[in-house]
């Protein structure tokens, strides 16, 4: 699943750089991941041409995780985002994608343990996880 035609995936990569470096001890770093986020946001608005795409909330909420983690004590959930990105990177596989398929407005179904069980569980697909789970979760 490693995408590195694709100008997502290099956003992506740099991100998880960063917060490796981070991690490593570079605390500037969080900073940089959080400006690359940002323009990756921005560029995914502009390229869907609207705020409410799924890829352009999948990197919103991407986001707002990062800002959570920026305070000393919070730190350590820069260790979720980077663990899930490379996660990502290396097997296709978005934590953040299948948390916001969840969400009541990228969803026709009711929240069941099963539906968290198909999203979070099913096999990693091209695309989003909204193209690759079973019919009735669809934005």
């Amino acid at each position: 699943m490693i995408e590195y035609k694709a100008l997502s995936w290099w956003y992506w990569f740099v991100t998880a750089i960063f917060l490796t470096l981070g991690i490593s001890g570079w605390e500037e770093a969080f900073l940089w991941v959080i400006g690359v986020t940002v323009i990756q946001l921005i560029h995914f608005a502009i390229r869907e041409a609207e705020w409410n795409a799924f890829p352009v909330q999948v990197r919103f909420f991407y986001l707002l995780l990062l800002l959570m983690a920026i305070p000393e004590p919070l730190q350590l959930i820069f260790w979720i985002p980077m663990i899930g990105t490379w996660a990502q990177l290396i097997f296709g596989y978005c934590t953040m994608a299948r948390l916001v398929s969840l969400f009541p407005w990228n969803r026709q179904e009711p929240l069941t343990g099963n539906l968290i069980g198909r999203t979070f569980f099913s096999a990693p697909v091209r695309g989003n996880i909204l193209q690759g789970l079973p019919p009735g979760i669809e934005s």
